[in-house]
C-alpha cells in the first residue's frame, strides 16, 4: 500500500487490513518522494492510498471497502 502518515483515508485502510489480520507493506510516499512517482506509473493514480493485492491494483480505500462489503476482500486476501 501507498500511503502517507498524515491520511486519514490510509488510516482507515490500514484499520481495514488490521481487522482482517492480514499484515501489509507500506511504502510511505511523503517520506520517499521518488516512491510517488513509482505509484503513480503503478496505479495511475496521484492520490493515496493505492493498495496493491499481491500485483493486482485494487484501488484507495473506498475500492478496499466495497471489496470488504461484498465480502470478496477476504478471498483476495487468501489467494
Amino acid at each position: 500500500m501507498y500511503a502517507t502518515s498524515t491520511c486519514p483515508f490510509c488510516e482507515r485502510a490500514r484499520r481495514l487490513l488490521r481487522e482482517q489480520g492480514v499484515s501489509w507493506t507500506e511504502v510511505a510516499v511523503d517520506a520517499a518522494p521518488e516512491k510517488r512517482e513509482e505509484m503513480k506509473a503503478r496505479s495511475g493514480q496521484t492520490s493515496v492510498p493505492q493498495i496493491f493485492i499481491g500485483q493486482a491494483h485494487v484501488g484507495g480505500f473506498d475500492d478496499l471497502d466495497a471489496l470488504d462489503q461484498e465480502e470478496a476482500l477476504e478471498r483476495l486476501l487468501r489467494v
